[in-house]
């Protein structure tokens, strides 16, 4: 990240607080409807599956594989300009949930699809503002 420009900052709201909060405190949560069922990704108040508005968050593990990825080479801020090519993927985590994450510190040539993946640890996820992984050891 450049010195001089901040990573642009997520918009916080009452249905993402809970998981942008988790995510400062170096955790991963998910929300699930209180009655059962998967557990989903994005936040928001009704539950997709089972159209609950009574719903909890859970921490998941962060280990998954990678779906799809795309590089970019071209990002659209300031703040990501010395980070090129940035490997954004989606990905499935082992609970089921499927989200989009950017993957650090990997070369560009090692990304595949269904490469194991793992959350950042907490004191390298700090620096990000939205989770971030890393592929698995």
């Amino acid at each position: 990240m450049s010195a001089e420009i901040a990573y642009p900052q997520p918009y916080e709201d009452q249905d993402n607080a809970p998981f942008l909060t988790g995510w400062r405190e170096g955790k991963l949560l998910l929300q699930q409807s209180r009655g059962g069922g998967p557990l989903f990704f994005y936040p928001r108040p009704i539950c997709p599956y089972t159209g609950s508005t009574d719903l909890v968050w859970r921490e998941v593990s962060g280990r998954g594989r990678i779906i799809s990825f795309s590089l970019i080479t071209r990002p659209n801020h300031p703040s990501f300009n010395e980070e090129v090519p940035i490997v954004l993927a989606e990905i499935e985590l082992d609970e089921g949930a499927s989200l989009l994450g950017r993957i650090i510190g990997a070369d560009a040539a090692s990304i595949a699809s269904g490469a194991r993946i793992e959350l950042l640890p907490p004191d390298e996820a700090r620096r990000y503002p939205l989770p971030a992984f890393r592929l698995a050891a």
